[in-house]
């Protein structure tokens, strides 16, 4: 990058930090892209968790946005994380676990709520309800991947670009929502 991209994606980063509402944050991420990190609940960085990749799309148009969003909620990165640009992760309650060595492609949104009740009465009144995301360590996730509440993707799998995973991923395996 040359220095002006430097100067401006440090600003860029500066402003998201500043934007940010997250009080209870363990440890620290290294951003490549900003980061908007909101809630009441816990974010914690394990040693070497990466968000952002320079050489990537949408590196200077983007952000990464992760909330959690309730008091007993929580999303934990482990070690040597890496993640794309423009990653979104929302724990309603409950928590959103992402193993160690994990990288997650670009465009990639994990959730672990539907945010509305399914119920058409209900819907803009009532919070869906929360299950745990858990990622298992080593896991591929491809570009353009949507996981949703409840689903645990075992170690070493491999979740292929455009899924949308709503379902357990075994350990060792290559999952395609497209297949």
């Amino acid at each position: 990058m040359s220095r002006l991209s430097n100067i401006l994606q440090s600003f860029r980063i500066w402003k998201y930090k500043m934007l940010s509402s997250q009080k209870s944050i363990d440890g620290k991420a290294v951003l490549h892209q900003p980061a908007q990190i909101n809630g009441k609940g816990k974010v914690c960085f394990r040693e070497s968790v990466h968000i952002g990749v320079i050489n990537s799309p949408l590196f200077y148009n983007t952000y990464a946005y992760i909330e959690a969003r309730k008091v007993d909620s929580e999303i934990i990165f482990g070690k040597d994380v890496a993640i794309n640009n423009n990653f979104c992760a929302i724990a309603n309650e409950s928590s959103i676990t992402i193993g160690d060595r994990t990288t997650i492609g670009l465009n990639c949104s994990i959730y672990n709520c539907n945010f509305h009740s399914l119920n058409p009465e209900k819907r803009r009144l009532v919070t869906g309800s929360s299950a745990a995301v858990t990622i298992g360590e080593n896991v591929f996730i491809g570009n353009n991947v949507s996981i949703w509440k409840g689903v645990t993707i075992g170690d070493n799998a491999v979740i292929a670009a455009g899924s949308k995973v709503t379902g357990n991923v075994a350990a060792g395996t290559t999952f395609s929502s497209f297949s």
